[in-house]
């Protein structure tokens, strides 16, 4: 074993993921070539590398690390290297030379002890002083923390994160429960949990293990849209998934349910597995409905025909017989379902249904699932439009409660009428809270199209109001003159009937441009969005044209087109700051979206105001990278700007291209879409109609034309298991509600 003691002068290589490094040291009597896994080292640091000699085929002779420890530099010039290195955050090699020409030989021991003796320093103030104290106090701790970890095969970019989590107490807590991790960190599952436990080791039959293989097995049915699962189904994934005997899972299923950790029910002669939080939400929102469709109402006018014909005649518009029954509708039933396609007028009818209401001095609250479906109904109707995680006042409440809506039984919203719009994306979850804060006798309006994909969360909570029968429905079914002129409208309903588009119709803003293969499918993208769309429609093509594929993976999967678009829309430049996050970069400038809610992501405006949260499926803007600070700041909804950690930039995926799966609820300019061979529970005829329906001047195809039959021909409705639906029905069935 060889050891040697040297200040790091240069990474040649370092992977972010698993923190392997090539780097050069400069000891008293030479520069030596290290290599190895070593995370979290910064140019400037001492260190004492333990390893032994190798010789590289091209690039010679290399030490190669077992071990390392960091040794805090003595000498005035090391310790300023040390700070000047970027480890600290808010310190760069100019500040570095002040603090050091300050406190000199007694700068690092300042730093840990007395660290508010800092704003001596010129350029430091005590919110700085706080800032790079806690940086410095980070840094430190991280060190501890990776190295314990890595050993049992955690990589850096997780261990940062756990830290972020758990703070000075991640090694105690991990020690006690290492499951917890795949419940309380994003990107670390079951399977990654496991194998630190069994490094630990934990017995692979223990209950305590088994029972959090059940959760996670359940956890990934919930990613599948589930908020149930099949006994038996459970019992086998689980097994596999653990290797372990069957009969232990179903003692531990039994152990579980008499814990009430989990629920057992009997749905259309099975017996299925619920998680408490579902099972709980389920049969809430089910009898919170029944109370709100029997409340009684106060009626609010006389004759509806004759005001329904008065708010014509002011609007200067024609109602529709559907478009006047739900106006009606909305008047008479404590909830009201509207659902229609494209161009059958929903914004009208909710318009229409506004002014009514407000004609008799009602008060109505506006709201939609995303950011931007809310932005879209607020420019649709002139008013204000919230998410509905804003209407409910989401946010933190303490360390026991976590996040949680603000409006609820006992601070319920104060108003007269609830619309909600795009409501095929609201899950289970997010209808309980919705319900919590409304009292009977506030009517709910529900507006949305069943026929687009359902939510990204668990649950099919429209589709199963819609098919209970319970709740009143109004469908409005007629397109108007106006939007029969847009094949983009006329080809998503030909679609969702099972008929094939119309293409290529001279002036109009359907196409379809046939290529043969992957390879020039990529290359007419590329060429679309750089060069003839812009060019064609004056628009610009980062803002306005959106490409969307059904999948992630493959040559015209999201993760490839977006590394090409990323290529010829924002390439490198000098100017341009940028970040490596394992295997795409980010620039500024790039168009990127969230992946997960996170509502403790704070966000300011140019105007001063300020909020928390930034939801799955956001759309921003990146306007700046700062890699002293480690931060990256990015704009949502034109206005809200959100500073990153680099430590949580996996929430982040670039956004030129995104799944046909997320882009429910936004609308865009322009959409281009791949058209390919594929599985065919995955390109069916709903995924089609879904990407179709969020374009609004522009649809371009790229692909083989018998793809594209083949998806609207695959009408394959892929089964959500959802006990909503029986949950209403029984309701029905004892004629408790009759229509």
């Amino acid at each position: 074993m060889v050891e040697i003691q040297g200040v790091l002068s240069e990474i040649i290589f370092q992977n972010d993921a698993n923190g392997y490094t090539v780097a050069i040291v400069e000891t008293e009597e030479e520069q030596i070539t290290v290599v190895g896994y070593m995370p979290v080292i910064n140019t400037g640091e001492t260190f004492c590398f333990s390893g032994k000699w190798i010789v590289h085929p091209k690039f010679g002779e290399q030490l190669e690390i077992i071990s390392y420890k960091r040794i805090m530099p003595n000498t005035l010039e090391g310790i300023e290297k040390y700070l000047s290195s970027g480890i600290i955050k808010g310190i760069g090699p100019k500040l570095a030379k002040k603090i050091v020409e300050q406190f000199g030989k007694d700068t690092l021991d300042m730093m840990q002890y007395t660290p508010h003796l800092l704003t001596k320093v010129s350029g430091i103030g005590e919110a700085k002083a706080r800032k790079i104290a806690e940086s410095f106090k980070e840094q430190r701790e991280i060190s501890e923390i990776i190295l314990f970890l890595q050993e049992y095969g955690v990589t850096p970019n997780y261990a940062i994160k756990i830290y972020k989590k758990y703070k000075e107490n991640t090694i105690a807590y991990i020690q006690e429960n290492p499951y917890r991790l795949a419940e309380d960190i994003f990107g670390i599952g079951f399977k990654i949990a496991d194998a630190i436990a069994k490094r630990m080791g934990i017995d692979p039959t223990s209950p305590y293990r088994i029972m959090c293989g059940i959760k996670f097995i359940l956890t990934q049915s919930h990613l599948e849209g589930h908020t149930y699962t099949p006994r038996e189904e459970l019992i086998e994934e689980t097994a596999k998934t653990l290797d372990v005997k069957k009969e232990l899972i179903e003692d531990a299923l039994t152990q579980m349910a008499l814990n009430n950790e989990i629920h057992l029910e009997n749905i259309e002669g099975k017996i299925v597995v619920y998680a408490m939080s579902y099972f709980y939400a389920e049969s809430y929102v089910c009898k919170k409905m029944v109370e709100m469709a029997q409340a009684s109402l106060e009626p609010i006018a006389e004759d509806l025909d004759k005001e329904i014909e008065a708010i014509e005649e002011n609007e200067k518009i024609s109602l529709a017989k559907n478009q006047k029954e739900a106006v009606k509708e909305s008047v008479k039933n404590g909830i009201l379902v509207i659902t229609g396609g494209p161009g059958t007028g929903k914004t009208t009818t909710i318009n229409s249904i506004i002014k009514m209401f407000e004609n008799h001095n009602l008060s109505i609250m506006l709201a939609a699932p995303t950011g931007r479906a809310a932005k879209r109904m607020s420019e649709a109707t002139g008013r204000e439009a919230k998410t509905i995680h804003r209407l409910l006042e989401y946010a933190y409440i303490d360390e026991e409660v976590g996040m949680s809506f603000g409006k609820n039984e006992e601070e319920p919203l104060a108003c007269d009428v609830v619309i909600i719009d795009e409501m095929s994306m609201v899950d289970i979850l997010l209808m309980k809270g919705l319900l919590r804060a409304l009292l009977p006798g506030t009517r709910l309006i529900l507006v949305g199209d069943v026929d687009q994909l359902p939510s990204v969360g668990p649950g099919n909570v429209l589709r199963d109001i819609i098919d209970s029968g319970i709740i009143k429905v109004v469908r409005l079914d007629k397109i108007f003159r106006q939007a029969q002129e847009s094949m983009i409208i006329v080809n998503a309903h030909r679609i969702n009937k099972g008929e094939y588009p119309y293409i290529n119709k001279k002036e109009k803003d359907f196409y379809f441009i046939k290529k043969r293969n992957q390879l020039q499918v990529v290359q007419t993208i590329k060429e679309l969005c750089k060069e003839r769309l812009p060019k064609f429609s004056s628009c610009d093509p980062i803002k306005n044209i959106q490409v969307l594929t059904p999948m992630k993976k493959g040559q015209v999967g999201m993760f490839q087109l977006n590394n090409v678009l990323q290529e010829i829309l924002n390439p490198p430049s000098s100017k341009k700051q940028e970040r490596q996050m394992k295997d795409k970069v980010f620039r500024v400038g790039d168009k990127v979206m969230q992946m997960k809610n996170n509502y403790n992501l704070k966000w300011s405006t140019i105007d001063g105001e300020e909020g928390e949260g930034v939801f799955n499926g956001d759309f921003g803007y990146i306007q700046k990278i700062d890699n002293e600070e480690k931060e990256m700041i990015v704009l949502f909804d034109e206005e809200k700007l959100v500073t990153y950690d680099f430590s949580q930039l996996d929430e982040l995926e670039l956004a030129y291209c995104i799944t046909i799966h997320k882009s429910q609820g936004s609308e865009f300019p322009i959409v281009v879409m791949p058209i390919f061979w594929g599985p065919p529970m995955l390109l069916t005829r709903n995924l089609l109609y879904t990407a179709v329906t969020r374009a609004k001047e522009l649809v371009v195809m790229v692909g083989i034309e018998g793809s594209l039959k083949n998806m609207v021909d695959n009408y394959r409705v892929i089964r959500r298991n959802s006990g909503l639906g029986s949950r209403l029905k029984k309701f029905l069935t004892e004629n408790l509600i009759e229509f």
